[in-house]
C-alpha cells in the first residue's frame, strides 16, 4: 500500500494506493456520505479486488472540516470535482497512467462516479454503485454515461430501490441491476456485503 496526496486547489487529500504486481486496471472508490477512506464495507470490496489482480484507490472526498457540513456530503458537484481530481492524478502517475480505469460508487459517491463518467467518456471502463444514489447524477448524466454500470442495492432498501431503477431507465449504456436478498442499505446483514462484492468483482473482471 502507498499513501498518496492529491491537490486540488489549496487543500490535499489523502488516499491509499494498492497496485498488485501486473496489474492492468484500477478502481477509484468514492465513497458515501459522512464516510471516508477508512470505510471497512468499501475496504472489504477493495481487498477482493486486489485479490484478482485490479489495483484500488480509497480516497477522501473532503477534507475533515469539509466533512463537518452536512450540505457538502450532498454537493454532487462538488464530489464529483473531487473525484475527477483523483482521475486526473492517475492518469498522471507514471505507475497508473496505463491502467483501465473503474469506479466504485457507495451512497452519494454513486453519483459522483457517474456524473465524472459521464464527463471523462472513453476513459471510464465501468461503474459500480452499491447502495447508492444515481439518481442524484441528474437525467442528463445519466444519458450520457458510456462505461458500463452495474447498480446493486439491497432487496430491503426500500425507497433507494425505486430510486436506482429509476436512473437505470434513464442510461442508454451496458448496465444491469442486481438486488441482495434480504440486504439493507448498508449491508449489515449476514454474507450481504460479501454477495455485493463478488457481484462487483465479477463486474470490473468483465469489463476492465
Amino acid at each position: 500500500m502507498t499513501m498518496v496526496k492529491i491537490t486540488v486547489g489549496t487543500v490535499e487529500l489523502n488516499g491509499e494506493l494498492v497496485l498488485p504486481a501486473s496489474t492492468r486496471s484500477i478502481v477509484l472508490f468514492a465513497h458515501g456520505s459522512g464516510s471516508s477512506r477508512f470505510s471497512p464495507r468499501n475496504t472489504y470490496v477493495a481487498r477482493e479486488l486486489q485479490q484478482k489482480g485490479v489495483g484500488t484507490m480509497l480516497f477522501d472526498l473532503l477534507t475533515d472540516a469539509e466533512d463537518q457540513d452536512y450540505a457538502m456530503r450532498f454537493n454532487i458537484d462538488f464530489l464529483t470535482c473531487r473525484l475527477l481530481a483523483a482521475t486526473a492524478w492517475i492518469q498522471a502517475n507514471p505507475e497508473t497512467q496505463m491502467l483501465k480505469i473503474g469506479y466504485f460508487g457507495a451512497s452519494t459517491g454513486a453519483a459522483a462516479a457517474l456524473q465524472a463518467a459521464a464527463r471523462m467518456g472513453s476513459v471510464i471502463a465501468a461503474v459500480v454503485s452499491r447502495g447508492g444514489r444515481p439518481d442524484l447524477a441528474g437525467e442528463i448524466a445519466l444519458s450520457q454515461v458510456t462505461a458500463s454500470v452495474l447498480l446493486i442495492v439491497g432487496s430491503e432498501d426500500y425507497g433507494v430501490i425505486e430510486l436506482n431503477e429509476q436512473a437505470y431507465a434513464l442510461m442508454r449504456c451496458v448496465k444491469d441491476l442486481v438486488l441482495i436478498p434480504g440486504a439493507t442499505h448498508l449491508f449489515e446483514e449476514p454474507d450481504t456485503l460479501e454477495q455485493a462484492a463478488q457481484h462487483a468483482t465479477h463486474w470490473f473482471m468483465k469489463y476492465l
